[in-house]
């Protein structure tokens, strides 16, 4: 095939180099002390932190699913990243722990450095935010695989806490317990092919023939929630999380206590988000499809002591952060009974 027969086949290995010296200030300017070796080796070497008397790693992995076909339809890259880090992060925090650092991979159909620097750049300023490094990862042009413009994202990242500080909710959570919710930005990361399918989203190009406020509404990224619970986790203020993802509330909260207990929860003790109510009218969604779904308006619920709770809203309150109080934990009357239920009026009658 003669000179440059890489490049005749489909991989560019100087665009590849180009993107990396694009990124490469972004990525740096997360680097903690404790990275001893980041971008540019074959493996990325960090220091344990100092201070810890039994430190455990937590540890998590994830991507961010098909909102990537709209971010790709939107030709907008800048936000993607911060998706991609919460999804990983807002799972190891739920845990009890500190972020530490972060690895991605970011598959191409083609090297195009300035997208590639685009994306890379708002994972480096997520990972930033929860105060961990990004200190290596993989881009990979993969001619063949993935269709013209398309690309995916994926990341491993890690935490640390002291052993005996590990939230073990499934331990410590009991009836009584107070269930706080913090607002999602909005859809977040998950429900996506739902999300795709009521509104008729067959191909990226059709994103663009919504409307804008819609378009905002289903591109703005999910909220990292380390930098809104910091103070609290250390100190000790936090009983149990539930990262509410894919499979809702209904999926998640009951990860985060015992199968003898069930939350119960009040329709209307939070707000629901003008994006869910538009999903749940244009698809004529029932109530169990958007309870399986979305997060619908609530991105992580804590479980906090009775005693806690004054404290815990004022510190809320202070930082300007909205919190609800939407249900407490209670024992269950049979082991089969559901891990959630709800009173009140549903917002939707389906």
């Amino acid at each position: 095939m003669g000179k440059d027969a890489y490049a005749k086949a489909g991989v560019d290995i100087h665009a590849g180099d180009e993107a990396v010296q694009k990124m490469k200030a972004a990525v740096e300017s997360t680097y903690t002390p404790q990275v001893l070796s980041g971008l540019g080796g074959f493996g990325s070497v960090f220091e344990i932190p100092t201070g810890y008397q039994h430190p455990v790693l937590v540890s998590g992995t994830d991507g961010v699913g098909t909102k990537l076909l709209l971010a790709i339809g939107a030709d907008r890259h800048d936000t993607i990243g911060q998706d991609l880090v919460a999804m990983v992060m807002n799972d190891i925090i739920a845990e009890g722990a500190k972020p530490l650092f972060l690895q991605d991979y970011l598959a191409v159909d083609k090297m195009r450095p300035e997208i590639v620097a685009e994306t890379i750049g708002g994972i480096a300023k997520a990972t930033k935010a929860v105060g961990a490094s990004l200190i290596g990862g993989e881009s990979a042009e993969l001619p063949g695989l993935y269709a013209e413009k398309h690309y995916d994202l994926a990341a491993f990242g890690v935490g640390i806490a002291e052993k005996d500080e590990i939230l073990d909710s499934e331990k410590n959570a009991e009836a009584g317990d107070i269930l706080l919710g913090l607002p999602s930005s909005g859809v977040h990361s998950n429900g996506y092919s739902l999300v795709r399918s009521v509104f008729g989203i067959k191909e990226p190009a059709d994103f663009n023939k919504l409307p804008k406020t819609v378009q905002e509404q289903l591109l703005t990224p999910t909220t990292l929630y380390y930098p809104i619970i910091s103070k609290l986790l250390d100190e000790h203020r936090i009983t149990g999380m539930s990262n509410i993802t894919g499979g809702g509330i209904v999926g998640n909260l009951p990860r985060a206590f015992s199968k003898d207990l069930q939350a119960k929860t009040t329709w209307g003790s939070w707000p629901i988000l003008e994006i869910f109510n538009t999903l749940q009218q244009k698809g004529q969604l029932s109530t169990d499809d958007m309870l399986n779904t979305f997060n619908n308006g609530l991105g992580m619920i804590l479980i906090i002591k009775p005693d806690q709770l004054k404290d815990v809203m004022n510190y809320f309150r202070e930082t300007n952060q909205p919190v609800y109080e939407i249900g407490k934990l209670q024992s269950k009357a049979n082991e089969k009974d559901a891990g959630v239920i709800f009173e009140g009026v549903a917002p939707w009658k389906k």
